[in-house]
């Protein structure tokens, strides 16, 4: 005949006890860390300031030189009667600080100056975009790349042109602005300096239609 052990209420209770410290404090580490890693996806850029009327946008983390080359974009489009000059000079300097500046792209796919493209032509241009000048941007979601990546410095208009110009085989813009830059660095990295751009008439807008350098 087996003997049966009894178990006293005492271990039970200390049992229960223990069970429900491991619990709490298990939990508390998973929580921690579901914290830490919630905080890190939290990396999001915010829209500072919009353009009413064009749709551009500016983000929280452009540069100062950016942020200072915007501010005028915003004057000069708050005119009654707007320099287009200056306006096309504005667009194709912050286009080129945008696409350039990749210190502050979360990642490959986070394209600059796409705002400024020519709405037809703005996949195919991100997607070159990545395969080239972008593709080995790695991704700084979390804040913790340690690659060195090219800051835009300035960009200043050494030459601007009204041309006639073609597009989508049958549109033309007899009063287009071709526009030649030249683009500076924090730091000489190799990247690109010169840049000429073409400019068209979308409504009330300038787009961007063709960069070479």
């Amino acid at each position: 005949m087996v003997k049966k052990t009894r178990i006293s209420k005492k271990k039970i209770i200390r049992v229960v006890l223990v069970f429900c410290a491991i619990v709490v404090v298990g939990g508390y580490f998973v929580s921690k860390q579901l914290k830490g890693k919630e905080e890190k996806v939290k990396q999001v850029v915010k829209i500072e300031e919009k353009i009413e009327g064009y749709n551009y946008e500016l983000s929280e983390n452009e540069t100062d030189y950016y942020k200072g080359l915007f501010k005028n974009l915003k004057s000069v489009l708050s005119e009654d009667e707007i320099d287009e000059e200056k306006y096309a000079s504005l667009v194709s300097q912050l286009f080129l600080a945008d696409f350039f500046n990749l210190d502050n792209k979360l990642s490959k796919n986070d394209v600059g100056g796409v705002q400024f493209i020519y709405n037809d032509f703005r996949d195919d241009f991100s997607k070159l975009a990545k395969e080239s000048i972008y593709h080995y941007v790695e991704s700084d979601i979390y804040k913790e790349r340690k690659q060195e990546l090219p800051v835009v410095k300035e960009v200043s208009v050494l030459n601007i042109d009204r041309v006639e110009w073609t597009y989508l085989k049958n549109k033309v813009d007899k009063e287009a602005y071709q526009i030649d830059l030249k683009i500076s660095y924090e730091e000489d990295m190799g990247y690109q300096e010169n840049a000429t751009l073409v400019l068209v008439h979308n409504d009330e807008k300038l787009d961007i239609i063709k960069m070479s350098e």
